[in-house]
């Protein structure tokens, strides 16, 4: 067997050590702050740590990509040559003129596994849906959890199934025509299991998530080179077609090339290599063009963004609710001035900032599909205190209302997991550290965080109760009743209907027309008009239809009116 070379980045550390088992092999300094070793006997499947100067704790390898014993165990070596992919034939899958699908592995299934998972993709064939966004499946401690607190970035959950899992749950989306986005946090750490920085110089402060990577100041260099070969490895070695990127605008870059605009750069000359399409899709709150902006225009060069600003006037016209951050999206005239324009503050006074936020979005040039628009995902539902679901507030015919103006809109639509039958399950915040400070202080800090938004004590479920983590996944049963069946069965037509007419996935904001009155809508789609009554009292425009494509019940559809009961929608052909 050939010997197997381990390195480690590690430039203010005197010595290093390689522990494979019971054995130390001293490792040797390079100039670039890289310590190395060659190893006889080793392969897949050996255990190895690292010991910095003449410390006796071992830590596990930053680039490690298997924890089967936990962020604070040992890495094991992985071998991604060894993996029989199926999928030669796949070509990928473009986010213009796709429907995603947000699902958290833990809570997707009763199993919590990617197995399991693999068994319920049929089901989202058969909804349309063509690009699956999964939750972060980095190591993070403990076994349960949304997976934002991860601190080995590169490791897939092991109780998830582990790194092989992962790469059939791919391989078996593409061989379904499924498209796999993958959630990824570069922002912060978790909490526990951050070794990071006894390493090297990776952090540069904190954010009430836990430690930031320096990305920007003294040895900067390798820090940004650990972000950008995590997210290629992804494209490259698991197969993934996206990478969702959390919370940019909390990276902490000063320098002229932004790290965004790097990584775009990277990943498209990755894209050319591979031959199929590769999308960055941000999470920003910043109301920002620059980012999904091509980078010879000046911008970063994503390909889109989550567009919270389209969440907000819809759940707000759905629910009335004009709380916190809510409170501007409720003023006359919000819902269609953000459907127009993907933002609705653009240089415009944030009450609930106290500031003014945001830059206009150029409508002549820029391209809906690079928004990604949604009734409600991870974020929306569980950062409520009891993570209730639109229609724990609001009936479904309501939240079928707000999904005829997802699904008909220039943008591109997102669903989260049991949306499409108005799965009663909430979703939650949940967590599972081992330590119980650590335990108690996130409990503490939740309940303090809703209690600024006017939720009591004892309101906020314990997310370190396994009670939570149960009520949290999903009951497939519902799916046979009928009521839940018939909001899929309409969640389906709507998807189907943008997929059969291209004016509705057409994407051109300068060609998207929006009348509104009082609690009604008509959106104008090429040859269609897609009319919208959230009013509570019944509603008639004067619409000249040809035929209708589809109309919720009670609807009357005249020569030149249409005649809307409360809650209800219907699309038209004209």
């Amino acid at each position: 067997m050939n010997p197997e070379h381990f390195s480690v980045w590690a430039p203010e550390r005197d010595r290093v050590r390689l522990a494979t088992g019971a054995q130390l092999h001293e490792m040797t300094r390079d100039d670039a702050g890289w310590w190395h070793v060659e190893v006889p006997g080793t392969g897949a499947g050996t255990d190895y740590a690292f010991l910095l100067d003449d410390q006796e704790q071992s830590y596990p390898d930053p680039r490690s990509l298997w924890q089967p014993e936990g962020v604070h165990g040992p890495s094991r070596r992985y071998e991604h040559r060894t993996f029989d992919w199926t999928d030669a034939g796949w070509t990928g899958r473009a986010l213009a003129g796709s429907v995603l699908y947000e699902l958290h592995i833990g809570t997707f299934t009763e199993e919590g596994t990617f197995n399991a998972a693999i068994e319920r993709l049929d089901h989202l064939v058969e909804l349309g849906v063509d690009l699956v966004e999964v939750l972060p499946v980095n190591a993070f401690d403990g076994t349960e959890g949304w997976g934002y607190d991860g601190v080995l970035w590169g490791a897939v959950h092991q109780p998830y199934g582990g790194p092989t899992a992962f790469k059939q749950f791919v391989d078996a989306c593409h061989r379904r025509g499924l498209g796999v986005v993958l959630d990824v946090v570069y922002n912060h750490l978790g909490p526990s299991g951050a070794y990071l920085d006894k390493f090297a110089p990776y952090f540069a402060g904190s954010t009430i998530w836990g430690p930031t990577l320096n990305l920007d100041g003294p040895d900067s260099d390798e820090v940004r080179r650990y972000v950008i070969d995590n997210a290629l490895g992804w494209f490259r070695d698991f197969h993934v077609d996206g990478l969702r990127l959390d919370a940019v605008h909390a990276l902490r870059d000063t320098r002229a090339t932004h790290l965004l605009e790097q990584l775009s750069s990277e990943v498209d000359a990755l894209s050319a290599a591979l031959g199929r399409p590769l999308s960055l899709i941000a999470e920003s709150d910043l109301n920002d063009p620059r980012h999904t902006t091509p980078r010879e225009s000046g911008g970063y060069g994503l390909t889109a963004q989550w567009c919270d600003d389209l969440h907000h006037v819809l759940h707000v016209a759905l629910t009335g609710e004009t709380g916190g951050y809510y409170t501007d999206f409720g003023t006359p005239g919000a819902l269609a001035t953000t459907l127009r324009r993907a933002f609705y503050h653009v240089d415009t006074w944030s009450s609930f900032r106290k500031r003014s936020h945001g830059r206009p979005l150029d409508t002549r040039t820029a391209s809906g599909h690079r928004f990604l628009a949604y009734l409600q995902n991870h974020d929306q539902i569980g950062n409520r205190a009891t993570g209730d679901r639109l229609t724990a507030t609001v009936s479904p015919e309501r939240v079928l209302c707000g999904a005829a103006i997802l699904f008909c809109s220039p943008y591109t639509p997102m669903l989260f997991m049991g949306e499409e039958w108005a799965a009663t399950t909430p979703w939650r915040f949940f967590a599972s550290f081992p330590d119980e400070e650590l335990a108690e202080a996130v409990r503490t800090g939740r309940r303090r965080e809703f209690a600024e938004h006017g939720w009591g004590e004892s309101e906020v479920p314990d997310p370190m109760d396994p009670d939570t983590v149960r009520a949290s996944t999903l009951n497939w049963a519902e799916l046979a009743d009928p009521a839940h069946r018939g909001v899929y069965e309409t969640y389906r037509a709507l998807i189907a209907l943008r997929k059969a007419r291209p004016e509705l996935s057409d994407p051109r904001l300068d060609r998207f027309v929006v009348e509104a009155g009082d609690g009604w809508l008509l959106l104008h789609r090429g040859g269609l008009r897609v009319a919208v009554n959230l009013s509570g009292a019944e509603v008639s425009l004067p619409v000249a239809a040809v035929s209708t494509l589809l109309a919720a019940e009670g609807v009357q559809v005249g020569v030149d009116t249409v005649v809307l009961p409360a809650d209800t929608f219907a699309v038209l052909e004209v």
